[in-house]
């Protein structure tokens, strides 16, 4: 590249991707959440923050989207030849691209993040690990006997696979490492006469719930008030701040959530949650460690930095170390069901649905250049699918034609959003997760959201000592809800027997898009 060029790539902005693991809608407190995010929240205030964003409630399907801007069921029909990353498309633009934390897409992508279109890259390529050890014990150290999702998760450092990975450092704690390799690239990278795209992906607040002790005491005694209570207070925060519309009902405790006053062990489920807070916690500080070095730099002005979660807070009970408590290496806890129905407030469900609880993430945006009514808040629909679309269009990159095999974008860039203008959004927008045993089904069309619940009605699939209870496999045909998400977000008022047609056409537009994304 010519140095004319690189002079015309000077103006064009840097990029910083963020994104946290299994954390729900409310949890932060620019989103109406008692956790303390003083660094997400002054970006909330400078920037713009989205009531109506979306993910594919599970981590791998929405990585695959957020990096093609394709549905991840076309990733996985296309395979690696028929899609591109944001990183293959802006590297092509003239870009420095880089990677630091959770990959998780080798079922989806043959190979690395430096194999798809990354310069650099360090993190976890496998799903989870233990925070202060993902490798194996050192001397003096135990371990839980479970480390999902095997004994030795893989890392990488660019090219070089390491596993196990057993880190020198007795201080490590991935969501601090992955953000000193960040500051590393920044601090090699960032001065370069061209822009940047820097993709951080943190494993936190995803089980085990592992924090320092430090964060843990910021937050231990403070749920002792109880999920309950703690439900209605964002519930409030949330209208006060005009997130949540004051018309829509709270949605009712989960109903395999006991009430707080019929829990008997306060002191340790309290514990639970003050971990998975404090996680939070530590990213936020490591999100202030990196606007602190854009400002250092000198190029925060023109940097979008665009944050959100790959899906809603987990109900998974995934404990292996029952006796010991949640924080520390040695022990492999989740937070649990009746705190993810917190953490997803106001809304049903968690990670895997397709309820508003499982698609549902807070998105911030942030760029002075561009966002100039810091603060605001749109409630324009979105979904991960467009990061791709609005990278391209910021970057004046060019995505591959389809004469070359690649697959045609599904997302739509978010600039005119970013300027304050109303922008021509989906017509509709898809959702489905299998597995063995259920299915998860959605359509959002305008106000209308049509969604069905797990194709088995009254099985968990993560429970399965509830197998003898089930009923006879029902038709997923019969199973579908409707929603008018003007006047019910939360999901309570099934309007599905009144619009019958409502129903059938939007199942069958359903239909139509499970044909064309299996081409």
């Amino acid at each position: 590249m010519n140095s004319s060029r690189l002079t015309e790539n000077s103006s064009r902005p840097n990029i910083l991707l963020i994104m946290v693991d299994d954390m729900g809608f409310s949890d932060l407190g620019c989103y109406g959440g008692e956790i303390r995010t003083p660094n997400l929240d002054q970006l909330a205030s400078n920037g713009l923050r989205f009531t109506q964003f979306y993910n594919n409630a599970l981590c791998a399907p929405t990585r695959a989207s957020l990096l093609t801007g394709l549905y991840s069921q076309q990733v996985s029909r296309g395979g690696p030849k028929g899609c591109v990353t944001i990183a293959e498309v802006l590297k092509a633009a003239g870009y420095r691209t880089l990677m630091a934390g959770k990959w998780h897409l080798s079922g989806l992508f043959s190979g690395l993040p430096v194999e798809r279109g990354f310069d650099r890259y360090y993190g976890l390529v496998d799903g989870c690990c233990n925070f202060f050890n993902p490798g194996l014990q050192r001397p003096g150290e135990e371990l839980p006997g479970e480390k999902f999702p095997d004994d030795n998760p893989a890392f990488a450092i660019d090219d070089r696979v390491i596993q196990p990975y057993t880190p020198e450092d007795k201080d490590f704690y991935t969501t601090d490492a992955f953000t000193d390799y960040a500051l590393g690239y920044l601090d090699e990278y960032g001065r370069e006469d061209r822009p940047f795209f820097l993709y951080v992906a943190y494993t936190a607040p995803h089980y085990p719930l592992h924090a320092w002790p430090r964060d843990i005491a910021k937050y231990k005694g403070k749920y002792k008030v109880g999920w309950d209570r703690l439900r209605e207070q964002r519930l409030e925060c949330m209208v006060e701040m005009g997130l949540i519309d004051e018309r829509w009902a709270l949605s009712a405790r989960d109903p395999d959530s006991l009430s707080w006053e019929e829990i008997e062990d306060r002191d340790a489920w309290d514990l639970k949650m003050a971990v998975y807070a404090a996680m939070i916690d530590r990213v936020d500080q490591n999100v202030g460690r990196l606007q602190a070095k854009l400002r250092e730099l000198g190029i925060e002005e023109n940097t979008l930095v665009l944050f959100l979660s790959d899906n809603g807070a987990s109900d998974e009970d995934r404990t292996s170390t029952p006796d010991i408590p949640p924080g520390p290496m040695a022990s492999y806890r989740t937070v649990d069901l009746p705190w993810a129905n917190l953490s997803n407030t106001p809304f049903r469900k968690f990670k895997r649905w397709n309820h508003e609880g499982g698609i549902s993430t807070p998105f911030i945006a942030h760029w002075p250049r561009v966002i100039q009514n810091g603060g605001e808040i749109t409630h324009q629909i979105g979904h991960l699918i467009d990061v791709m679309a609005t990278c391209t269009d910021i970057a004046e990159a060019e995505y591959p034609s389809s004469d070359k095999g690649v697959l045609p974008l599904e997302g739509k860039s978010l600039l005119p959003v970013f300027r304050g203008e109303q922008r021509e959004g989906h017509r509709a927008l898809y959702w489905n997760q299998y597995s063995e045993t259920a299915l998860w089904r959605a359509v959002r069309m305008g106000k209308w959201k049509l969604v069905s619940p797990d194709y088995w009605r009254d099985y968990n699939p993560w429970r399965p000592e509830r197998e003898s209870e089930q009923k006879a496999r029902p038709d997923p045909n019969s199973l579908w809800e409707l929603y008018d998400m003007e006047v019910d977000r939360t999901e309570v008022n099934d309007l599905a027997d009144q619009y019958p047609n409502r129903v059938k056409e939007m199942s069958e537009m359903y239909d139509a898009w499970e044909r064309h994304c299996a081409g």
